[in-house]
């Protein structure tokens, strides 16, 4: 048996890539230095991965910003509109690389950022690639093999990681009509076999082909495709040995196209479809291996080594020791970094840490697990076995995790309780008298720059270096110069900033019972975006209000309407790393009705704009459209909940972002907000068309502004992009706002842009009224 990893990781253990990219970006290291960092990160995780005694280590698994731009750029689809940038010799690779991903305004030169979305149900964000009818591509990048060949001379059993050219095309979009991407395989294929040739030329053994798509609904054209494309690598190179990962999902109705590709290994998640190991090991040919996906790379919770010894010998019986191989169910890209990092017990209880596993502990459990399956396990590995049985036994006894009082109110929910008193048409009219907003009514998605000083008064806060008093005076002055700047700068519907919270699901997860935390959990979020997600470990429930202060405090400031900020139910969901001993939809409704309880207590002290963020929703949707409508029901369900307990006159908002919404249109809308918030900007309005299609009944507003990007768009960009929605969408249902919160962009690039989109806006109502 031999063992691998999909991925590991690349931010480093104290997110050093995080702030050597973002020095980089603001001129304060060079370009070297930023590569150092990277080199540095990949050499660690090699180390770590073979001294743990991995067989197969991962490389180009590493990326500065995302996996998917790597390829993009490596293939070089690179988008005419960054041309002058890429044909420029004083710009770096990288410089285009990151002008590709978050937008270029210097020198003269205005370019928009590609956009981005999420990568199938997870929490990370692709940069996804733009194609055009009869594209071609060329080898641009040689960072795959530069990879390789810097693992191969650190003495390490390389396996360089390749998104799967079928996977690749079917992650990007067609920038024109009239033709399809799968007609592209043919352009695209050569720069794989380049690719190969030059790997196979430096030694490489194995390849690692993701192909994540094989385990997601496909068409009978992207099947045949899948088995040309593999028949013709196989043909050009008979010797390389190809290993092709799918994750996410089972196999299913795809298994006889899997099995049937000419590769060597076929990887399965057997986490997420512990059931497809039957019917794989019955259709599998014996020229084909075997990757187990046994080690959950997703969640943060303990392997049960008994379980998942069941399966690989179950494996071993039918196909032989050989012919298995052992692996996290996915790239360990998902998963913190380091438990041994989390020292202060008064943040990670020792009894809940035993319970858990970041990504350098599921490496081991993966070398563990290959020891106890090798039929003659010596004593410390059997010691390993028994500690692993006695904590999750602790685990499932544990008196933190119950609660009957929050189990009994989950089983007393109604109908009633996730329905408004009465439908939107009626509402409106309630409100339009209440609220008296203008014609292309103006606001934020919620928070405003964090800077740095921001930053720093929190980080004093918790080492007891500022008092509670003093902390909360500091934060108030802040949230009043936000109040008062909104009012001068002419926005309608205000917000307080949120320079109290750190991130939108952790603040939330602080305060509610159920939930733990990590003091170096993070996980990428995109680029040098991380996030540090909560951890859902028992029965959540709210033992006190989380937001009311500030949002009071805020709204006794100003005469305007201020809104209270809140996440929704399935994005702290989603965004958490969540027990695994109940189903999901059962969790979702516990935390549903704590956030009902706070917009019932907003409500009462007088906010009568109330946002639920639920950028989420559509990540949370299962891979296989036959699943969709079981998970859409509790979700939307789980939203409703939370946001239904107000009078008519309380406006309620949702907002949603970097996800496709064109397919569940009808779904969002049967969340029934008055007003849903979404990102438009990046796809230039491009998912409006499903709102227009489908005649969205309440109020909408499409992003125009996109804050992931470092640029300042014109008032004339706005206003073509409000124009735009005008022609699809009545003007008395849009509302004018950015694309997402603005917590992570810098005071002076926001202050231009929201007084651009002020602006925008009133000349759209004189030309729309």
């Amino acid at each position: 048996m031999q063992t691998h990893l999909l991925g590991y990781p690349r931010i480093g253990s104290n997110r050093e890539l995080k702030k050597a990219c973002e020095h980089y970006w603001a001129d304060k290291i060079s370009l070297n230095q930023l590569l150092e960092t990277g080199k540095t990160i990949s050499l660690q995780n090699w180390k770590l991965q073979q001294e743990a005694g991995i067989d197969l280590i991962p490389c180009n698994d590493f990326s500065y910003y995302d996996q998917v731009l790597d390829m993009t750029l490596t293939v070089g689809a690179i988008p005419e509109r960054y041309q002058e940038i890429a044909s420029n010799e004083s710009h770096s690779e990288l410089n285009l690389y990151f002008a590709m991903a978050r937008g270029y305004q210097k020198n003269g030169l205005d370019i928009t950022a590609m956009e981005m979305t999420k990568w199938f149900d997870t929490n990370y964000h692709y940069i996804v690639p733009e194609f055009q009818k009869n594209q071609q591509f060329r080898l641009f990048s040689d960072k795959i093999i530069s990879e390789f060949i810097r693992a191969k001379e650190a003495g390490m059993n390389a396996k360089p990681v390749i998104i799967g050219l079928l996977t690749y095309l079917l992650l990007g979009k067609e920038k024109e009509n009239g033709f399809d991407k799968m007609d592209l395989a043919q352009n695209l294929l050569p720069v794989y076999l380049e690719i190969l040739r030059k790997l196979e030329a430096y030694g490489a053994e194995y390849v690692q082909f993701d192909e994540p798509f094989l385990a997601l609904d496909l068409n009978e054209k992207t099947k045949e495709t899948y088995q040309w494309v593999y028949g013709e690598i196989r043909k050009q190179f008979p010797n390389l040995k190809f290993i092709v990962t799918t994750y996410f999902e089972g196999l299913k109705d795809n298994l006889s196209l899997a099995v049937s590709l000419p590769a060597d290994v076929l990887h399965i998640d057997l986490v997420r479809c512990p059931e497809q190991l039957d019917e794989v090991l019955q259709a599998i040919p014996g020229t084909l291996s075997l990757s187990l996906g046994i080690v959950d790379g997703r969640n943060i919770w303990k392997n049960d080594f008994e379980k998942s010894l069941a399966l690989i010998k179950k494996a071993i019986h039918e196909i032989g020791p050989e012919r298995v191989l052992i692996a996290p169910s996915c790239s360990l890209l998902h998963s913190p970094f380091d438990l041994d990092l989390e020292k202060n017990e008064a943040i990670l209880s020792p009894e809940i840490k035993q319970w858990m596993a970041f990504a350098k502990q599921k490496v081991d459990e993966i070398a563990v697990l290959k020891k106890l399956a090798s039929g003659n396990p010596d004593y410390h590995t059997l010691q390993l076995l028994a500690e692993n049985k006695k904590a999750l036994e602790n685990r499932k006894v544990s008196a933190l995790i119950h609660n009957q009082d929050v189990k009994n109110r989950v089983g007393a929910i109604t109908d009633g309780d996730a329905r408004r008193k009465n439908s939107f048409a009626v509402r409106k009219e309630v409100q339009q008298k209440v609220l008296q907003l203008p014609l292309f009514p103006t606001t934020t998605i919620g928070s405003f720059p964090q800077t740095r000083e921001v930053r720093n008064w929190r980080a004093q806060f918790k080492k007891g270096e500022l008092t509670a008093a003093h902390y909360n005076e500091l934060l108030k002055k802040e949230t009043e110069r936000t109040i008062r700047w909104q009012e001068e700068i002419g926005i309608d519907v205000l917000v307080h900033g949120e320079f109290e919270r750190n991130d939108m699901v952790e603040y939330f997860g602080e305060q509610l019972d159920g939930f733990v935390f990590t003091q170096n959990g993070w996980v990428q979020s995109y680029g040098s975006r991380c996030v540090k997600p909560p951890v859902i470990y028992g029965d959540v429930h709210r033992p006190h209000p989380m937001t009311v202060y500030w949002s009071q405090y805020a709204q006794s400031l100003t005469q305007k309407w201020v809104k209270g900020m809140l996440t929704g139910p399935v994005t702290i969901l989603q965004w958490s790393f969540v027990r695994d001993d109940q189903p999901r939809s059962l969790t979702c409704k516990q935390i549903a009705l704590a956030i009902r309880d706070e917009v019932k207590d907003l409500e009462k002290a007088g906010i009568r704009i109330i946002q639920i963020d639920e950028p989420a929703i559509r990540e949370g949707l299962p891979l296989r459209k036959s699943e969709w409508q079981n998970y859409l029901k509790w979700a939307v369900e789980a939203f409703r909940i939370s946001a239904s307990g107000v009078e008519d006159s309380t406006q309620v908002h949702t907002h949603m972002c970097y996800s496709e919404f064109n397919d569940i249109i009808k779904d969002i809308a049967d969340m029934d907000a008055d007003v849903i918030t979404i990102e438009c900007s990046r796809s230039q309005m491009e998912l409006l068309n499903a709102f227009a299609d489908f005649k969205y009944p309440n109020e909408i507003g499409p992003g125009v502004y996109d804050i992931h990007s470092p640029r300042v768009p014109s008032k004339e960009e706005m206003l073509e992009l409000l124009k735009k929605a005008q022609a699809v969408i009545p003007a008395q249902q849009l509302w004018v706002n950015p694309d997402c919160g603005l917590k992570t962009r810098h005071w002076e690039e926001t202050e231009k842009a929201l007084i651009a989109m002020v602006e925008a806006s009133r000349e759209a109502s004189a030309v729309f009224a």
